[in-house]
């Protein structure tokens, strides 16, 4: 098995304003994860509490940040369209851990 993530992978969050986002981002930051950006459509330009800059889709957050891995928060229903969002933008690993 190889080892994905490392000291120097980027990660954005998708669904980083609610609930699971924000707790979960605040862990890993804490472990000393490098979180470059967040999304949440109509919440672009705003920042999370950790400072974390949000953009509105994931391609926007893509070309400002260069993310090598998204992270998905998002509820059941829209984890699909999120998958795909990311994988459309090109980020080469995505990892999806849906809310309720």
């Amino acid at each position: 098995m190889s080892v994905r993530v490392n000291k120097d992978t980027r990660v954005l969050v998708q669904g980083i304003t609610g609930k699971e986002g924000i707790f979960q981002t605040q862990r890993c930051i804490d472990y000393g994860t490098k979180v470059v950006a967040g999304v949440t459509p109509g919440r672009g330009g705003e920042k999370t509490e950790h400072g974390v800059p949000v953009f509105n889709t994931v391609r926007q957050a893509v070309r400002e940040t260069q993310p090598t891995c998204s992270l998905i928060f998002v509820p059941a229903p829209f984890a699909a369209d999120a998958i795909l969002e990311a994988a459309d933008a090109k980020i080469p690993l995505i990892v999806c851990i849906t809310e309720g």
